[in-house]
């Protein structure tokens, strides 16, 4: 495969890469569960934040980019900005706010007004999933691909 290839293929893609989108795609399959229960939108919240972070990291790997040791999506998104889909990074900057936020009670917070409400929490998963598909396009991978 050449280095200036922009496609890319399963077959010769980095094993790390494939797992980085799996623990993703995971991610998403666990908000498709909890994405009705209003109780649990801060949880919706935190696994967008999560997917989003691991399929940055899956392209950040295949372009062999050294992946910081952060979890920041905005500055994640820096790093990929040429090479991933346009994003309104406030909606990311409100993703890590949230990432950090949830790991304390709801008294303390979360946004501003709380709680995400659940159509913040559909919207973080919309994102998320964009994000993904995105990504695994650039890829040319297949979703089926990664539940095997």
């Amino acid at each position: 495969m050449q280095a200036d290839h922009e496609e890319w293929n399963c077959n010769f893609m980095r094993l790390i890469t494939i797992e980085w989108l799996k623990a993703s795609s995971d991610d998403l399959l666990i908000i498709e569960k909890i994405i009705d229960i209003a109780h649990l939108s801060h949880m919706v919240a935190f696994h967008a934040q999560q997917s989003i972070e691991k399929s940055f990291k899956a392209l950040i790997e295949e372009h062999q980019i050294e992946i910081p040791k952060i979890h920041k999506l905005v500055r994640l998104y820096h790093i990929l900005e040429n090479k991933v889909m346009k994003i309104d990074e406030t909606i990311l900057y409100r993703l890590d706010q949230l990432y950090i936020d949830s790991h304390y009670p709801g008294d303390m917070g979360l946004l501003p007004n709380g709680k995400p409400s659940l159509d913040d929490a559909n919207q973080f998963y919309n994102i998320a999933k964009m994000v993904f598909s995105n990504i695994c396009e650039l890829l040319s991978i297949n979703n089926d691909d990664l539940l095997n």
